[in-house]
């Protein structure tokens, strides 16, 4: 069913008009650190149904909880063990998410029926002033159709939801570009559930330990957003290249002499290399965060009535760069190797 979506852009009234409607029930889609999240109340069970609807997104795909502080963070929880209090006090607000044991008061369908619940502080000005005029807990996972590129522009946000949700919050385009690291604090031992803004070498060196990188399993329930189904795809198949530049050119050659529009997403070292029908270079090698900054918006400029195939550039996968070839993998169909 197609419902008006209301445009606001960022000032104290328009916050006051989204709270509005997020008390209400609705949904609103609003800017983070990292990218635009779909919101609604996490204490209501119906209003969160709206998210699944308008995302297309599957139940057994838990949602991310965001709140304005810590003391927040504890109505919602049984405990916060020692290792993720010192997560939180190094590292929020900011792009990080922590998997604790629930008390109940947010939604089962929040949580996918799960005894944990993914909670953060996002470090954004619109994300932080919303939350507050609403002093409700937000669940948001990315506003955009379930599968597709994140969206890091209200843009995004209106090209894949317009109709579908009551509002969208402009506060300009995000910064990080992918999601929050998900840090599973349930166990003895953190554990990364999906790579994201925050490193996994940063946590090492906060915590003073080794930190384990889960493995997505597709036969459980996932305890954490994008560990089960296939994200960020672009409107057509998306292949990664993995070896040196005439590899790569020799791989567009061979896709063109099959009669296929090639598609190139890399870095700027490689951007005077590599020729093919559009190329879309997504930031440099030599400063991931810049990639990982641009990663989607490149992703989506990509359209079936420019190209038919995408061959992408593979990254060290070092600091940041876990958090862009997680994102790529996930979005690729396959990847050719030299």
């Amino acid at each position: 069913m197609t419902q008006k979506t209301n445009f606001y852009i960022w000032n104290d009234d328009s916050v006051a008009s989204c709270a509005e409607l997020l008390k209400a029930g609705e949904v609103v889609a609003f800017p983070t650190e990292t990218v635009y999240g779909l919101g609604a109340d996490a204490s209501n069970p119906n209003a969160v149904t709206k998210i699944f609807t308008a995302k297309g997104r599957p139940a057994d795909n838990p949602l991310i909880v965001h709140v304005s502080s810590l003391a927040q963070m504890e109505e919602y929880v049984t405990d916060i063990p020692a290792q993720a209090r010192k997560i939180i006090n190094t590292f929020m607000p900011g792009p990080i998410t922590v998997i604790l044991p629930s008390n109940g008061v947010i939604a089962d369908n929040v949580t996918a029926g799960l005894a944990t619940v993914g909670i953060r502080i996002p470090d954004h000005p619109v994300a932080q002033a919303l939350i507050e005029a609403t002093n409700r807990p937000i669940a948001a996972p990315s506003a955009n159709l379930s599968g597709k590129p994140s969206p890091t522009s209200a843009i995004h946000v209106y090209q894949d939801l317009h109709g579908k949700i009551s509002a969208i919050l402009d506060g300009g385009s995000t910064g990080i570009g992918v999601e929050s690291t998900v840090v599973d604090c349930t166990g003895g031992v953190p554990t990364i559930l999906r790579p994201g803004g925050i490193t996994r070498e940063q946590l090492e060196i906060a915590l003073g330990i080794d930190i384990h990188v889960a493995k997505p399993d597709v036969a459980e329930l996932p305890s954490a957003p994008g560990m089960k189904y296939k994200h960020y795809e672009p409107d057509v198949p998306l292949v990664l290249i993995n070896g040196d530049e005439h590899f790569f050119q020799e791989k567009i050659n061979t896709y063109r002499s099959e009669g296929r529009k090639v598609g190139i997403l890399i870095s700027e070292q490689l951007a005077n290399a590599l020729a093919a029908d559009l190329v879309q270079v997504c930031g440099s090698r030599d400063e991931l965060a810049t990639v990982a900054a641009h990663l989607y918006q490149a992703l989506r400029n990509f359209k079936t009535e420019d190209v038919d195939i995408i061959l992408a550039e593979v990254y060290p996968e070092t600091g940041v760069g876990e958090a862009i070839m997680n994102r790529l993998r996930k979005a690729a169909s396959f990847i050719e190797i030299q």
